[in-house]
């Protein structure tokens, strides 16, 4: 998995690329989210149009990133989750928790 972090203005917008999964995937998207928290970064956008496939794994670490930045007064969104991806959202009831956006002017606008 890949993760880079495009700034505008108070919010970041960090576009993922290829599986999420344990092992690997996970921790990349960990130490993204976390390094952006650490920079004091409020406002963050995952763009997940790139992401293949998220494992359980994957799933466990989103929410995981969500709960930290909540902690750290932050807001965690979704941008783009494809196809699988959003099925995955909808099944384990997540779409419930996260701003999920398919624009991302919208999702930009929403902070």
């Amino acid at each position: 998995m890949k993760a880079n972090a495009r700034h505008h203005g108070k919010v970041t917008v960090v576009d993922l690329s290829g599986k999420i999964t344990i092992g690997e995937g996970d921790i990349k998207l960990r130490d993204a989210v976390n390094a952006l928290l650490d920079e004091g970064r409020k406002n963050i956008i995952l763009n997940l149009s790139g992401v293949s496939y998220m494992d359980s794994a994957g799933i466990g670490e989103l929410v995981a990133c969500y709960k930290r930045a909540a902690e750290k007064g932050a807001t965690l969104k979704l941008l783009n989750p494809s196809g699988k991806v959003q099925d995955l959202l909808i099944l384990t009831r997540l779409q419930e928790i996260f701003d999920i956006f398919r624009d991302e002017r919208e999702a930009l606008a929403s902070f």
